[in-house]
């Protein structure tokens, strides 16, 4: 008679507890690593989502490689989301963007695919169902049109880029050199718009901050004369104190304007950087925003709701004289 009452009891506690126990749906937010500042500011709105959202069938899940030079990693990674019963959608910000879209050609996920940060090439994006982020042709627009007017004669200049075949690295660098040329589908600069590429530029950093910083200083040292460095991606200055050592050697040339400095993103060390005249110009992007948004848009997609495709997040613009102003609050 005692076992019978315990089985019984056992059993209306089961129910009982059974759905508020029920594991949660995943939105999984991918990003390229999580080495690096940026993504840890867009996993923090994913966790913000989270907090606001606590009674949601749906759990916000940021991850990513360990190194943002994985690119195998990354992709084997969304994989591995795409096989999990309980993942319900997930936003990819793809590293190396034919890769993934080569597994998601072989995997046909028929969960939600939305791209976040970065996008796939123009020929892929029919395997997602839309990017949430920068409008990064635009960002680089921003980039050559402060260096404008910072030296309108022209110059030398050097770009520094991320993974080769980061398609919003490679947009960024598109805006730049088409604006500086007035012409679309600039390769590289040859004097268009008085400004040349120096030999051995860009550089490619693979999203490192060490690699970003020392190609900094070898640039310099085998470039005294060079007119402007151009940081497409933040990289180099999420390693403040190398990037101070770096800008603190042409301090007197970044106060003359004789050398500019233009970088991608508005992080705090960043702004630390700009305020401290180690740089002239931030293009800022808006990484919380994407990781705060991402979870609903999926839901939305999940829901067979109309999105609009793309979701641009904006950008901020920050000099030495708006430093204190230009971010929103």
């Amino acid at each position: 008679m005692k076992r019978g009452f315990l089985l019984i009891a056992a059993a209306a506690f089961a129910v009982a507890a059974g759905p508020a126990m029920a594991q949660k749906k995943t939105l999984a937010v991918v990003v390229k690593g999580l080495d690096n500042p940026f993504f840890t500011v867009l996993g923090n709105g994913c966790k913000l989502w989270n907090e606001e959202n606590p009674d949601s069938e749906y759990e916000c899940l940021y991850t990513g490689p360990a190194l943002s030079s994985d690119e195998a990693g990354e992709v084997q990674l969304v994989e591995d989301l795409i096989n999990r019963p309980d993942v319900a959608g997930i936003a990819i910000s793809p590293s190396n963007a034919p890769a993934m879209a080569n597994m998601l050609k072989a995997k046909a996920p028929t969960i939600p695919i939305m791209t976040i940060d970065a996008d796939l090439e123009a020929a892929d994006r029919a395997l997602r169902l839309t990017y949430l982020g920068t409008k990064n042709y635009d960002m680089g627009v921003k980039m050559a049109e402060h260096l404008k007017g910072l030296k309108p004669d022209g110059g030398t200049v050097c770009l520094q880029l991320g993974n080769v075949a980061a398609n919003n690295i490679n947009e960024r660098a598109a805006g730049f050199r088409d604006t500086i040329a007035g012409a679309e589908g600039t390769e590289k600069l040859t004097g268009q718009g008085g400004w040349t590429e120096i030999d051995g530029c860009p550089v490619f950093t693979n999203d490192d901050i060490t690699t970003a910083n020392q190609q900094m200083a070898d640039t310099f040292t085998a470039n005294p004369d060079l007119d402007a460095f151009i940081l497409i991606g933040g990289w180099a200055q999420f390693g403040p104190e190398a990037y101070k050592a770096n800008l603190t050697q042409v301090k007197d040339k970044l106060d003359s304007k004789e050398l500019i400095v233009i970088a991608g993103d508005t992080l705090p060390p960043q702004m630390d950087a700009l305020k401290g005249g180690l740089s002239h110009v931030q293009i800022g992007q808006r990484p919380f925003e994407m990781g705060y948004r991402a979870p609903t848009v999926l839901i939305q997609l999940i829901n067979g709701e109309t999105v609009d495709d793309p979701l641009f997040t904006g950008l901020d613009e920050c000099t030495q004289a708006t430093a204190d102003s230009c971010l929103p609050k």
